[in-house]
């Protein structure tokens, strides 16, 4: 009797203590703004930020505001008045940092001008002009500089076809820049050639890349969408000695939008 007694009282606790326990700020957050970002899009953390009392959500490589109670959300960017630095854009850039030595460089063209001291990699589709035009004026007037180019095929169905003809050619770098400069198609690949097209796809997608021109850095920041030469200049000066982050720079922005490849 006494054992069942016992038994009585601790899962009256229990169940006391269920009752009345609240679900936290995260938990509330997440199950009343998840619903709302659309399908299969999940929330991959959720935390307090410094500002205002808002809460960051990451989703999809973006970032969105919201309320300890996850009534509202605000989808914009938070700039300091004062410093007139964009906390959110800075944010962004430091969650979609790469390690920019573990790329595949095998799988991509490499191009060197100079001493090539500057490194920088591009995932660039065949058929996007906002790539041909970063060849053509920034890429053509940049100095001292290696270039690795990813071909990645997002934007038509025959890339895949220009991407392979190009990577079998005798010399890649010159079928490269015959297409993308000049507009020249280079010759049909050997069936038995094979091309890292499926694994560009597949680093490009996880790298959550949806537009072409993206440009990546020693220093594992990225720049999504084409940029001039002044722009990239100030860019490669910004960038701090081997092993230390970038510094923040507000002037650099994206000369034009990258080419976006169709849902």
């Amino acid at each position: 009797m006494l054992n069942k007694k016992i038994a009585l009282l601790v899962l009256t606790g229990l169940f006391a203590g269920a009752v009345s326990a609240k679900p936290s700020v995260e938990e509330t957050i997440r199950k009343r703004v998840e619903p709302k970002l659309g399908k299969d899009v999940k929330i991959e953390s959720i935390r307090k930020t410094p500002y205002s009392g808002l809460y960051e959500i990451r989703a999809h490589g973006d970032i969105i505001y919201t309320d300890k109670r996850g009534k509202y959300l605000i989808f914009g960017q938070v700039v300091n008045t004062q410093s007139q630095r964009n906390l959110t854009k800075e944010r962004v850039e430091q969650i979609n940092m790469i390690k920019f030595n573990e790329l595949p460089f095998e799988h991509a063209l490499k191009l060197v001008k100079g001493d090539g001291k500057r490194m920088m990699a591009i995932f660039e589709d065949p058929n996007c002009g906002y790539c041909k035009r970063f060849r053509q004026t920034t890429l053509k007037e940049i100095d001292n500089v290696t270039v690795y180019t990813f071909m990645y095929n997002i934007l038509s169905e025959d890339s895949s076809v220009k991407s392979k003809n190009i990577w079998c050619a005798p010399d890649r770098n010159k079928a490269w820049d015959d297409w993308m400069l000049d507009n020249k198609a280079a010759p049909a690949a050997a069936a038995t050639c094979a091309s890292p097209n499926e694994k560009v796809f597949e680093l490009g997608r996880k790298l959550r890349i949806e537009g072409t021109p993206a440009i990546f850095f020693a220093d594992g920041s990225r720049i999504p969408g084409a940029i001039d030469t002044k722009g990239l200049e100030a860019k490669f000066t910004s960038l701090g000695t081997p092993g230390k982050p970038a510094k923040p720079v507000a002037a650099v922005a994206a000369a034009v939008p990258a080419a976006v490849a169709k849902k």
